[in-house]
């Protein structure tokens, strides 16, 4: 049994897909109470820059629906990104493989006033345990914009590695985008060492 943090008591949380807890967070599958935070991310142009720029609330929520609709059609998609002291939506990250995607995914993406708190590496380390175990991937990718400093410096420090350009699917087919990755392997190795 998974024990909630205070906020949840009495609150209606609708759950369908696995929970992941960290030191610091709550990786769970979006759901209509993510809505606000997932509408504020989508409004602010910082976090939107490499993401397709700024949307209206109204296309804010077609894309939380076709995130969590992801969850039922795949099986995974990325997890909404909860502090566990607050309960407070902070972005998104994980699992992404939608039709025409380049490749098997771990994407991210942080709302700006968390940038720079090891929030993305922290949740990103749980997805990367997550893809690799449980969904069994052999390999991972990310693709980053070549002028996205911070999440290239992010897929770097996960121990991914530019692996060169890669092709988007349409409509975002005209983005030049690079594909960071590695294998289960090259992660599990990696692993070991930082826990020796």
């Amino acid at each position: 049994m998974v024990a909630f943090p205070r906020f949840f008591e009495g609150a209606i949380i609708m759950i369908n897909g696995p929970i992941l807890v960290t030191e610091r967070l709550i990786l769970r599958p979006p759901g209509p109470e993510d809505m606000d935070g997932w509408a504020r991310f989508h409004a602010d142009p910082k976090t939107m820059e490499h993401l397709g720029g700024v949307q209206a609330r109204s296309e804010a929520w077609r894309g939380l629906c076709s995130m969590s609709g992801a969850w039922h059609i795949r099986g995974f998609a990325m997890f909404s990104l909860i502090l566990r002291d607050t309960g407070e939506w902070i972005g998104r990250i994980g699992p992404w493989e939608p039709e025409g995607w380049p490749g098997k995914e771990v994407g991210w993406g942080i709302l700006s006033e968390f940038e720079g708190k090891g929030y993305a590496y922290e949740a990103a380390c749980a997805s990367l345990d997550y893809v690799f175990d449980v969904l069994r991937w052999d390999e991972v990718m990310h693709c980053i914009a070549p002028d996205n400093h911070a999440s290239a410096a992010l897929a770097e420090r996960l121990g991914s590695y530019n692996q060169g350009p890669t092709q988007m699917p349409e409509p975002f087919h005209e983005h030049r985008v690079d594909s960071y990755g590695q294998t289960r392997d090259e992660w599990r190795a990696r692993n070991k060492e930082r826990s020796i």
